[in-house]
């Protein structure tokens, strides 16, 4: 997402600024507070790690550890932002400003529902994280359609796969192939259920791929 800096100091510090924004303003813009506490933990974990690594007395775990919760705090900030907030009717553009997230076109150009179903393939490319390629069906590069914003990733460490998509109790959002999620370390060796879905600039959504699961490693 362009709107997230780029450096990493910048982003603990833009991301204390949405905690602290979120929360004087939770109650009127109807916030879920599971789920700003669970980004507020990581945040405050993220920060810790990042000062840690400034110092000389910092590992590679340590380094190894930042990493994985920073991108595991991307994730859950991203799709907060455009599902919590972006998408709430009690938003407005000086909310907008103070979060430092976009200001959206008042009359944007209608986008159409996406209508096809992505084909996704995981790879396990270093400990602790699931590589997700994404592509048009039938395509041979990953990537997203024409008109797509991007790929929305459903996702549970479960015992069995959800009777729904809806009862998937994550979601994580990439704009563009691939998307990589981060676990913990006592996760190895769980299995990960998945649904993917297009969505576009609206915020509509297509059908939802076939369940698949993947095996943390």
């Amino acid at each position: 997402m362009g709107y997230i800096p780029a450096k990493e100091a910048e982003f603990v510090e833009w991301s204390g600024n949405l905690i602290a924004v979120s929360l004087s303003h939770k109650t009127e813009l109807s916030l879920p507070e599971a789920k700003l506490n669970e980004i507020q933990a990581l945040h405050v974990e993220v920060k810790a790690l990042h000062e840690l690594c400034q110092t000389a007395s910092y590992t590679k775990v340590d380094m190894q550890a930042k990493k994985e919760k920073k991108t595991r705090l991307i994730q859950l900030e991203e799709v907060f932002v455009r599902n919590n907030l972006q998408n709430n009717d009690a938003m407005t553009d000086e909310l907008r400003r103070a979060l430092r997230i976009p200001i959206h076109d008042v009359t944007p150009t209608p986008a159409p529902k996406p209508e096809d179903v992505p084909e996704v393939d995981v790879s396990t490319p270093l400990p602790r994280t699931l590589r997700l390629k994404f592509r048009r069906a039938g395509a041979k590069r990953s990537g997203k359609p024409e008109g797509i914003h991007g790929l929305e990733c459903l996702w549970g460490i479960m015992d069995a796969p959800p009777a729904k998509v809806k009862d998937f109790p994550h979601s994580a959002f990439a704009t563009k192939s691939p998307l990589e999620l981060a676990f913990e370390e006592e996760d190895r060796g769980k299995k990960v259920y998945f649904a993917a879905r297009w969505e576009n600039g609206t915020v509509k959504k297509g059908p939802d791929s076939d369940i698949f699961s993947a095996i943390i490693p």
